[in-house]
């Protein structure tokens, strides 16, 4: 059944299940990283996150104490003790003394490990082995031992990555990339893009149709004559050449096309009334610029911002060129990149990196992300 405005209420009902689709699958990657930052690094390996809010399953290996450590009753050779030590007690399913058989006994059952030896091994952890002879042998004997425990969080994981591992100083490295070649194109695009939209000038389509032709220009292909222009200039300056200031221009190049395109669109779009009348009043371009036209182009430059935020912070190629790999000026992605490669293993320090990275771009674009949806939409105005 159609509605007044002609959309029936499947229509509807469809979009907004489609839109909870979306949301969904970008959501619960996120949700992932999230949960295994906080779990135990054991319980990391031996089930999903999706699991970590109930009792997980494990098999793990532990050795009994040496030979030191047992004492004769009623004739026998008895070694006793708990399987798990200082650490929090768990429940026991099954054990074994082989690896190709760790759950071989039930809990609480008794082994046959020969020549009169028993192993029992209970649900509480507890053991005893028994011998008729003494034991002998500074090693202990290993059992392998199926157990289950509770979910368990920390947030050790954020102390190591933030503390430990170097990460906070490659984080801060990453704000004082970002911030200003983000701010930087904004503030030179928004100027260009009103020339481009409301004066007349000798040139002006040539260079609207030159940075047009710059937004399919790859970074990769600019990135080794930048390099060259930018090292020359250094050399005969005779100044350093790996700066913060340096990855800033750059990051300023590859973004100025795109952001003078966005704006350029958008603020052709005002009405010509509002310019018009702010001429006749005596208003010069400067103050037009600033007290009509920034106001109403907060969406685009908002959604811009996001664009840019996320391609700067996210960046390893031109940060690594630019920049350098010292520890001292090595940012957030090259510092998780570095972890990839020795702690592959380490599961919950990826995890743990992987969430710290996205954490700032989330806040970046939530805060944001109201007038995210009119800036995309500057594209599709009619230009002037």
């Amino acid at each position: 059944m159609a509605t007044s405005k002609g959309k029936s209420f499947l229509g509807r009902f469809g979009v907004h299940i489609a839109v909870l689709f979306f949301v969904a699958i970008w959501t619960l990657p996120t949700l992932g990283i999230l949960v295994t930052a906080l779990r135990d690094k054991d319980q990391i390996i031996a089930t999903g996150w999706w699991s970590a809010f109930s009792s997980s399953s494990q098999t793990e290996a532990g050795r009994l104490p040496p030979s030191s450590a047992q004492v004769e009753r009623d004739g026998k050779f008895l070694i006793e003790g708990n399987i798990f030590g200082d650490e929090p007690p768990r429940e026991i399913s099954a054990f074994g003394l082989r690896s190709a058989a760790p759950t071989e006994f039930a809990a609480g059952a008794v082994a046959d490990l020969k020549d009169g030896v028993t192993l029992q091994l209970n649900a509480d952890g507890s053991f005893v082995m028994t011998s008729p002879v003494a034991f002998e042998g500074d090693r202990g004997q290993r059992v392998y031992y199926a157990s289950s425990a509770p979910p368990r969080f920390t947030t050790e994981n954020f102390e190591t990555v933030l503390l430990s591992e170097g990460l906070g100083r490659s984080f801060l490295n990453s704000l004082t990339v970002t911030i200003p070649a983000t701010v930087i194109p904004i503030l030179i695009a928004a100027f260009a893009a009103y020339a481009l939209a409301w004066m007349r000038f000798p040139g002006r389509a040539l260079l609207i149709a030159v940075i047009i032709g710059l937004l399919v220009v790859p970074l990769q292909m600019s990135l080794i004559p930048l390099l060259t222009l930018y090292n020359g200039i250094g050399l005969f300056f005779g100044v350093p050449v790996k700066t913060y200031l340096g990855i800033w221009l750059a990051h300023t190049g590859f973004g100025l096309p795109f952001a003078i395109y966005l704006l350029r669109s958008y603020m052709a779009g005002l009405p010509r009334e509002i310019m018009e009348s702010a001429r006749i009043d005596g208003a010069s371009d400067f103050e037009i610029f600033v007290k009509i036209v920034l106001p109403l182009s907060f969406p685009v430059l908002a959604s811009f911002a996001i664009f840019q935020f996320l391609w700067v912070w996210n960046d390893l190629l031109v940060a690594m060129v630019f920049l350098g790999t010292s520890q001292e000026q090595l940012v957030l992605t090259g510092k998780l990149n570095a972890l990839l490669g020795s702690r592959g293993g380490d599961w919950e320090i990826l995890t743990t990196s992987a969430f710290v990275t996205i954490i700032v771009p989330l806040i970046v674009f939530f805060s944001l992300q109201r007038y995210f949806v009119r800036g995309l939409l500057a594209g599709s105005v009619k230009g002037g």
